[in-house]
C-alpha cells in the first residue's frame, strides 16, 4: 500500500512534469497548455458517451435476467478513465485514452472481473476469513461447521435429495410443556 502511494503521489507527478517539460520544449508552451486542455475536455465527452454505452448495455443484460459484471467493471473504468484525463499531463491522458477506448478497455475490464470472480469464489471457499486474506490457521481454512457450504456431504455419496416437509401441531393434551385449556379446567373428564 505505502509502495502504491509512493507512486501516485511522487513518481506520478515527476513523470508528468518531464514529459510536459519535454513537450513544451519541442511544441512551445501555449501548444502543449492549448493541448492538456483539449484532451481534458475530449476525454470528458467521451466518457460521458461511453458512459451512456455502457450503460444501455448493463440494461440489457439485466432485461434478459443476466449480471451486468463487466458492465458494472467498464462504468468503473470510465469514471477512472475522467478522473485520468482531467488531471493535466500526457501520461496520465494516454493511460486515459486506454481505459476509454472500447478497444482496449473491453478486455482490460474482462481482466479485472475474472479476478474478481476467482477472488470472490477462493474467499468463499476460505469460510469465515473472507476472499482478501488467509486466515489465522496456517494456511488451512475452516469453516464454522467443519466442512464448506460448497462440499458435497460425504455420507450420501455426494448425492443431493430434495424434498418438502409438513409441520403438523399435535394436540395440547400430548405435549409436556402444554397448559391446560379453559374447557378443561372447567369441565373435568369423569
Amino acid at each position: 500500500m505505502l509502495l502504491m502511494l509512493f507512486l501516485l503521489f511522487v513518481l506520478v507527478p515527476v513523470i508528468e512534469l518531464s514529459v510536459l517539460i519535454r513537450v513544451g520544449e519541442v511544441l512551445g508552451p501555449w501548444t502543449t497548455v492549448g493541448l492538456v486542455l483539449f484532451t481534458a475536455v475530449l476525454g470528458v465527452s467521451l466518457v460521458r458517451s461511453q458512459g451512456l454505452s455502457t450503460l444501455m448495455q448493463a440494461q440489457q443484460k439485466m432485461a434478459q435476467g443476466e449480471a451486468p459484471g463487466q458492465e458494472i467493471v467498464e462504468g468503473m473504468m470510465l469514471a477512472m478513465a475522467g478522473v485520468l484525463l482531467l488531471i493535466p499531463g500526457f501520461v496520465t491522458d494516454f493511460i486515459g485514452i486506454l481505459l476509454l477506448t472500447p478497444f482496449t478497455r473491453r478486455p482490460i475490464a474482462a481482466w479485472f472481473f475474472k479476478r474478481m470472480q476467482l477472488r470472490v469464489v477462493s474467499g468463499l471457499n476460505a469460510g469465515m476469513h473472507g476472499p482478501f486474506g488467509p486466515d489465522m490457521t496456517g494456511g488451512r481454512h475452516s469453516h464454522p461447521f467443519g466442512q464448506s457450504p460448497f462440499e458435497q456431504d460425504k455420507s450420501s455419496g455426494g448425492n443431493v435429495y430434495e424434498g418438502d416437509f409438513e409441520h403438523k401441531a399435535e394436540p395440547n393434551e400430548h405435549r409436556l410443556d402444554a397448559k391446560p385449556t379453559a374447557d378443561k379446567e372447567n369441565h373435568p373428564k369423569g
